[in-house]
């Protein structure tokens, strides 16, 4: 099995359209923190894909993407302070597809 790690992924996007193909690509890869903002746990493999992925989406000149690796995800125990509503850090889960 690889190990995943947890990321915090925020981006940038000067156009609107693009702005709704990244946010629908980033909805396949982890969970929606707030409105430019996921954290997804990523293989390495997972990860080299979303890069890619993200790479063809975004106008370099225009666009901006942060992937922030936090760790291992199952080794990882950030400190978050959340205003408002609470967030919860991504568990490994099986999914159905």
């Amino acid at each position: 099995m690889r190990i995943e790690h947890l990321y915090i992924v925020i981006y940038d996007i000067s156009d609107i359209k693009r702005w709704r193909q990244v946010f629908r690509l980033m909805k396949g890869f982890g969970a929606w923190l707030q409105l430019s903002a996921f954290q997804c746990r990523l293989d390495p493999v997972r990860h080299a894909e979303l890069i890619a992925l993200l790479d063809g989406a975004i106008k370099e000149a225009e666009d901006h993407v942060v992937l922030i690796d936090l760790g291992p995800a199952d080794q990882v125990a950030p400190k978050v302070v959340s205003l408002g509503r609470s967030v919860e850090l991504l568990r490994r889960e099986p999914k159905v597809l």
